[in-house]
């Protein structure tokens, strides 16, 4: 038999499974084969570990993805984070809202307090938890989603950018009140947050206590129909202390 024809299964074999996107299947079958034989393991106890270090990896490469989807500046997790920093901040409902349920209820999340005390490192913690557990995340500073919603009316494509936007599961909209709105950004933002009233979750960051959220909206009437879908099914964190960072600083210096 020629070396051609003897070759011929594994090179269909590695064909095949490239064609039905098993990669760990031809990374790993070689390998696991010999170890089975070893262990004198029979052929169904061999396609077992096979399939489980399969959908393993690919429950990885899917998590992966979804947390390059989300977008985030920098991926944290709760375990850097210093909660005895911020006595404010409740943890035993921050370690709960990691474990995401609040999504499947269509539940808000708010994070109030003032500069440098750690909003934005428990928005990207929760939303990565989120990412892990299956679910699809997006996250945009007030800023940039404002920018990006008058930019897809101007273009003539708002309802596609918006349909994108209500797809996620979790939007975070990260430092709310930082940078004032224009009339049209205030009422895009009322309009993107509303069509996810009941439908997907919401988290939102901002340095400013609800009496103020006027000055972001420029409107009461906006402002107050926009805080009573936002804090129907809500989750607030309060998280005012003084500023992480600048005690961190203050540290680095002495």
């Amino acid at each position: 038999m020629s070396t051609s024809t003897a070759d011929t299964p594994q090179v269909l074999l590695e064909h095949h499974l490239k064609a039905l996107r098993l990669p760990t299947f031809l990374r790993e079958c070689d390998k696991l084969a010999r170890t089975c034989a070893q262990e004198k393991a029979t052929f169904p106890h061999y396609l077992l570990r096979l399939t489980e270090l399969e959908l393993v990896d690919r429950d990885r490469r899917a998590t992966e993805r979804r947390i390059r989807q989300a977008r985030f500046p920098v991926v944290k997790s709760l375990d850097s984070f210093d909660f005895l920093a911020i006595p404010a901040l409740n943890k035993t409902l921050v370690l709960e809202l990691a474990r995401s349920e609040y999504l499947d209820r269509k539940e808000n999340i708010l994070l109030l307090g003032n500069s440098g005390t750690g909003k934005t490192h428990i928005a990207l913690a929760l939303g990565l938890a989120a990412c892990q557990r299956g679910h699809r995340v997006r996250f945009l500073t007030a800023a940039v989603l404002v920018g990006e919603l008058i930019e897809a009316r101007d273009e003539k494509h708002l309802r596609r950018f918006q349909k994108q936007l209500a797809a996620h599961e979790l939007l975070i909209i990260d430092e709310l009140g930082y940078v004032p709105l224009s009339k049209t950004g205030a009422e895009l933002l009322f309009e993107t947050i509303s069509q996810r009233y009941e439908r997907n979750s919401t988290l939102i960051t901002s340095n400013l206590p609800f009496d103020e959220w006027t000055e972001i909206f420029g409107s009461e009437r906006l402002t107050g129909a926009l805080l009573d879908r936002i804090t129907h099914h809500v989750h607030i964190l309060e998280m005012n202390a003084d500023s992480y960072r600048l005690k961190q600083s203050r540290r680095k210096r002495a």
